[in-house]
Formats: C-alpha cells, sequence, structure tokens
C-alpha cells in the first residue's frame, strides 16, 4: 500500500508542475502544451492506480481514453502551431491574437 501512495503522491506533484507550467508559460505555447499534456498524463497515473487500488478495469479504460484525446489534441496544436510558425515567424503567445478570421 505504501508504493501505492508514492505514485499518488508523485501524480500530485506531477499535476502541480503542470498546472504551474500552464500558468508561468505566456510566452510559448508549445511549453503551454506540453505542460497540458503533463497535467493530463499525471492524472491518467491517479486513474490507473485507483482502478489497481480496487480491482476494476475502468480507470485504465478511462486513462486509455484520455490518452486518445491527448494524443489529438497535441495533433491539433502542434498542426496550428506550425501553420502559425509559416505565417508570423514566432509561436510568442501574444501574438496569436493577432489571427482572427
Amino acid at each position: 500500500m505504501l508504493q501505492n501512495e508514492l505514485y499518488i503522491l508523485w501524480s500530485f506533484q506531477l499535476f502541480v508542475v503542470g498546472f504551474f507550467g500552464v500558468l508561468s508559460s505566456q510566452n510559448n505555447v508549445l511549453y503551454m502544451l506540453m505542460a497540458i499534456e503533463i497535467t493530463l498524463l499525471a492524472t491518467n497515473i491517479i486513474f490507473i492506480i485507483f482502478s489497481s487500488i480496487y480491482s476494476d478495469i475502468s480507470g485504465q479504460i478511462f486513462a486509455l481514453f484520455v490518452l486518445t484525446v491527448a494524443a489529438a489534441e497535441s495533433t491539433v496544436g502542434l498542426a496550428l502551431l506550425v501553420l502559425f510558425f509559416k505565417i508570423r515567424g514566432t509561436i510568442a503567445y501574444p501574438f496569436i491574437n493577432l489571427i482572427k478570421g
């Protein structure tokens, strides 16, 4: 049981790092996307740990769905960043609001 508590503590630390990464990355959208991925992976660790504690597979299935959505989110986000970089030459966050259409 101590090992599960360590994994939960580690997941909480990853979530906090990702949360503050989202808040502190005001200049670069790529860092913001990476911080969002860290928070999603931290929640997946929690789902898997509680799934193993309660011997229920639904947490693992939900973690698989979250990974699928996170992969799609990062794919679309990176594609938008590549297009934005082609147009503006930078991926700084304050200049993203210049694209309106």
